[in-house]
């Protein structure tokens, strides 16, 4: 969702240019899968649309390719250093790490609440986008 909330934002504020964003998975269980359906329909109530996006695995080159690496949780944190092996020229932050709150996204995933999850991501996206 982050992805698609991110590249809406800057493209609103007529900044495409200045940004390359992509997203990729830290683990392997949705590798070549499209958005998750009620992910995808959250993002269709707002008029953003993710088409064509499969999951992708992170790969340590990766690191080199951005100049910032934006992760949803402390779970993905561990995952991002495991497969980059370091940050050294600290590019690897948790979304919410933009905003005053701090903390991890809410994760829809248990919970089922993809509203919590689209504040977060709107926050921290708007956060970043205020900020670079």
């Amino acid at each position: 969702m982050a992805e698609f909330i991110m590249k809406d934002l800057v493209k609103k504020a007529g900044r495409e240019d200045e940004f390359y964003i992509e997203s990729a998975a830290t683990s392997t269980e949705e590798l070549g899968n499209e958005v998750y359906p009620p992910a995808k329909r959250k993002l269709w109530e707002h008029g953003i649309s993710c088409k064509g996006k499969t999951a992708r695995q992170m790969r340590a080159s990766d690191y080199g390719r951005f100049d910032l690496i934006v992760c949803m949780d402390d779970w993905n944190m561990r995952n991002m250093l495991r497969i980059c092996g370091d940050d050294p020229e600290c590019k690897m932050r948790k979304l919410m790490d933009f905003t005053e709150r701090g903390g991890d996204v809410a994760d829809p995933w248990y919970t089922g609440n993809f509203e919590a999850t689209w504040r977060d991501c709107l926050e921290g996206c708007e956060a970043i986008l205020a900020q670079y």
